[in-house]
Protein backbone atom coordinates (compact mmCIF):
# COMPACT_ATOMS: atom_id res chain seq x y z
CA UNK A 1 0.00 0.00 0.00
CA UNK A 2 1.42 2.92 -1.24
CA UNK A 3 -1.24 5.78 -1.17
CA UNK A 4 -3.09 7.20 1.68
CA UNK A 5 -6.37 5.88 -0.06
CA UNK A 6 -5.44 2.44 -0.05
CA UNK A 7 -4.74 2.83 3.28
CA UNK A 8 -7.96 3.76 3.71
CA UNK A 9 -9.75 1.48 2.10
CA UNK A 10 -7.77 -1.26 4.11
CA UNK A 11 -8.12 0.37 6.91
CA UNK A 12 -12.15 -0.23 6.34
CA UNK A 13 -12.01 -3.76 6.80
CA UNK A 14 -10.28 -3.89 9.70
CA UNK A 15 -12.40 -4.91 13.04
CA UNK A 16 -12.98 -2.82 15.38
CA UNK A 17 -10.33 -4.29 17.55
CA UNK A 18 -7.36 -3.62 14.93
CA UNK A 19 -8.91 -0.35 13.89
CA UNK A 20 -8.57 1.03 17.46
CA UNK A 21 -4.65 -0.65 17.54
CA UNK A 22 -4.17 1.52 14.28
CA UNK A 23 -5.70 4.79 16.15
CA UNK A 24 -3.22 4.15 19.27
CA UNK A 25 -0.12 3.57 16.78
CA UNK A 26 -1.24 6.63 14.20
CA UNK A 27 -1.30 8.26 17.58
CA UNK A 28 1.86 7.15 19.02
CA UNK A 29 3.77 8.34 15.94
CA UNK A 30 2.73 11.85 15.65
CA UNK A 31 3.55 12.49 19.00
CA UNK A 32 7.13 11.21 18.62
CA UNK A 33 7.43 13.26 15.43
CA UNK A 34 5.82 16.63 17.04
CA UNK A 35 8.67 15.84 19.83
CA UNK A 36 11.23 17.11 17.08
CA UNK A 37 10.00 20.61 17.06
CA UNK A 38 10.37 23.88 18.04
CA UNK A 39 8.79 25.64 21.22
CA UNK A 40 6.05 27.67 20.57
CA UNK A 41 6.99 31.33 20.06
CA UNK A 42 5.91 33.65 23.07
CA UNK A 43 4.79 37.25 22.37
CA UNK A 44 4.43 40.06 24.49
CA UNK A 45 1.18 40.93 26.14
CA UNK A 46 1.57 44.66 24.24
CA UNK A 47 2.23 42.77 20.84
CA UNK A 48 -1.03 40.48 20.82
CA UNK A 49 -3.12 43.96 21.87
CA UNK A 50 -1.23 45.45 18.96
CA UNK A 51 -2.61 43.37 16.58
CA UNK A 52 -5.79 42.94 18.07
CA UNK A 53 -6.03 46.82 17.64
CA UNK A 54 -4.41 46.41 14.17
CA UNK A 55 -7.24 44.20 13.30
CA UNK A 56 -10.40 45.45 14.37
CA UNK A 57 -9.51 49.20 12.77
CA UNK A 58 -9.25 47.08 9.48
CA UNK A 59 -12.62 45.40 10.36
CA UNK A 60 -13.71 48.64 10.84
CA UNK A 61 -12.32 50.11 7.45
CA UNK A 62 -13.66 47.08 5.66
CA UNK A 63 -17.62 47.48 7.36
CA UNK A 64 -17.74 51.33 5.66
CA UNK A 65 -16.66 50.16 2.41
Amino acid sequence: MSTLAEIEKAAEKLPPEQKQELILFLGARLRAERAGLPEPRQFSREQVQSWLAEDEADLKRLQRV
